[in-house]
């Protein structure tokens, strides 16, 4: 059998996560299968050719953006000559909408097909994107069961995969033993931070949570504060006493009593592994503005758009103050109705994710696309 190579891109951690396992499930059918492009350590380890490492490539926000652009043209340049040179298979673009929608209109004239994974979220905002599906995707595949009827209503083929979260692995490390590793009690009430996985998040972010945390420690002096570092980034020294967990940020959320996060793939992980949350975010204030009237979302927060209301309170731009996080953030310390009401908003979610398997049935879908060609 010959070799099938896919290029494949990934431009965020997420992204990164996605892409490793949807490439080892494509190798458990193809065990020959080579991929070339952008991702992260994990596609790495399961056999990625780097170009650029998906770290690199996290750029969010409109004025950021702006400011990257020499590097990123340079990023569309080297990717496709390499495009050119190799005459992939396949196409495989994962979430990632600014750069990967205009590779895939740069790529029109080499006649290569292309898959998108993870679609980008048109519902909320940049619906006139849905052109590009039209010109230049060959094969949609969404993780969103409301996503496949709003693709398809506008024209795009679109195939419902699941949620990867319906299969999300548990912290390798148990309870006690991450205890135990952080010197904790299971008596201790910990608030788990989850400040984002850009640095540019991160700086933005910190300043606001380092304070939420001091207001909190007024009151509850014996609040345990833990942060799930993510790879890449730097988290800011401060003067409060505050743990840091590097190497499996998922067990800092599953052991947490409540989580103050970014918004992102992270708010969703939080309802998967039953931990009450409060989400924010904020952009600079240009992009921020540009934001504003784009957006035709109600919600930021991932786990109150699969559930259409709000299960999650959460805060976007000058709403994200130290007096709000700390209001939101002190009933779910609790066992209080809100907490109740949280977790049982969580169980409501988790059934909309859809069955185990996603990475396996979009590895399928890729495949028999790709061999029929």
């Amino acid at each position: 059998m010959s070799q099938t190579t896919f290029f494949i891109v990934a431009g965020e951690a997420s992204g990164d996560l996605h892409g490793a396992n949807l490439i080892r499930a494509i190798k458990k059918v193809e065990p020959s299968s080579h991929f070339v492009g952008h991702g992260g350590d994990g596609m790495v380890a399961e056999g990625l050719d780097k170009m650029y490492h998906s770290d690199q490539l996290a750029i969010m926000g409109f004025s950021e953006v702006i400011k990257h652009l020499p590097f990123m043209l340079n990023v569309m340049g080297e990717s496709l000559g390499r495009l050119r040179e190799l005459r992939p298979d396949r196409i495989i673009l994962i979430d990632y909408p600014g750069f990967n929608l205009r590779l895939a209109k740069n790529c029109q004239g080499l006649n290569i097909p292309i898959t998108y994974f993870i679609l980008p979220q048109l519902w909320a905002w940049k619906e006139n994107r849905i052109k590009s599906f039209h010109k230049y995707i060959d094969q949609s595949l969404c993780i969103f069961p409301f996503e496949q009827d709003w693709f398809e209503s506008r024209g795009v083929a679109t195939n419902y995969v699941g949620h990867p979260f319906s299969e999300i692995e548990q912290p390798k490390a148990g309870k006690a033993q991450f205890l135990n590793k952080h010197n904790l009690k299971e008596s201790d009430k910990i608030l788990t931070l989850l400040p984002g996985s850009r640095q540019q998040e991160i700086d933005r972010h910190w300043p606001v949570f380092v304070e939420t945390v001091a207001a909190l420690r007024r009151d509850m002096p014996e609040l345990k504060v833990i942060v799930g570092k993510a790879g890449g980034v730097t988290i800011p020294e401060s003067k409060l006493e505050m743990l840091v967990e590097k190497e499996e940020t998922r067990a800092a959320i599953a052991f947490g009593t409540v989580a103050l996060t970014a918004s992102g793939t992270a708010t969703l992980e939080c309802a998967v592994l039953d931990t009450p949350e409060v989400v924010c975010y904020k952009l600079s204030s240009l992009s921020g503005l540009i934001a504003k009237r784009l957006n035709k979302s109600p919600f930021i927060a991932m786990v109150n758009l699969i559930a259409g209301r709000e299960i999650v309170p959460e805060f976007l731009q000058k709403n994200v103050t130290v007096n709000n996080l700390v209001g939101a953030i002190k009933p779910l310390l609790e066992h209080s109705h809100k907490r109740r009401a949280m977790l049982n908003g969580f169980e409501e979610v988790r059934r909309l994710l859809g069955l185990p398997g996603v990475y396996s049935r979009a590895a399928d879908f890729i495949l028999k696309r790709t061999n029929s060609g």
